[in-house]
């Protein structure tokens, strides 16, 4: 049973994935938010959610970009077809443009992005310095990429993470960041201090 929980996690498929699709956008209402708005998104900008899932994200940044683009990538057919179903004129407007792809590959032209956010999906990618030069590549210069992740102490505990999670340091990630071309910023915690969300901030 936790192995197909954490399956679903990180590709959710099927009834069950459309059910969690809903129950992961209030879990992770209060992290996306801080995520959207640590990217400080204007008005006409294009933006990019990686691994969107429940569609929270892209939600909040077609209101934020009031004019502009959201692109939204994900490895999940399911949550390809919720958002869908759930954005229909955002779709049909080309507002909203959605891509069956993962974060090391991304279908995006070079600088074509001012803002990219990802949140809760780099347990799931084998290489972060890789993925994150990819979405360094479709960024603008001076665009920003916000990386969303539970904290690692608080993650291992949790059973359902010995199934195929990769659980790394933040100031792992923050030096892949670094080394794809990425420079960290500012590192937010959000909620208790012990077992507080972190968003790492970077700018290319």
């Amino acid at each position: 049973m936790l192995a197909g929980l954490a399956r679903q996690l990180g590709r959710p498929s099927g009834p069950a994935g459309y059910a969690l699709a809903r129950l992961l956008n209030r879990v992770n209402r209060g992290p996306v938010t801080a995520a959207v708005e640590a990217l400080a998104v204007r008005h006409g900008e294009t933006a990019l959610d990686i691994g969107f899932g429940g569609g929270l994200g892209l939600d909040l940044l077609l209101r934020a970009t009031a004019g502009g683009t959201v692109h939204g990538a994900d490895i999940s057919a399911t949550a390809l077809a919720r958002a869908r179903r759930a954005f229909p004129a955002n779709v049909a407007a080309g507002r909203l443009r959605l891509h069956e792809a993962g974060m090391a590959a991304l279908p995006l032209a070079d600088g074509q992005v001012q803002a990219a956010l990802t949140v809760n999906t780099v347990y799931f990618v084998p290489d972060p310095e890789e993925a994150f030069a990819e979405v360094a590549r479709v960024l603008t210069a001076g665009g920003r990429f916000v990386v969303g992740v539970g904290d690692p102490g608080t993650m291992a505990a949790e059973p359902f993470t010995g199934h195929g999670f990769r659980l790394r340091p933040v100031d792992e990630l923050a030096a892949a960041l670094a080394a794809a071309g990425l420079e960290p910023r500012r590192h937010d915690r959000i909620g208790d201090r012990d077992r507080a969300f972190h968003l790492l901030v970077a700018e290319r």
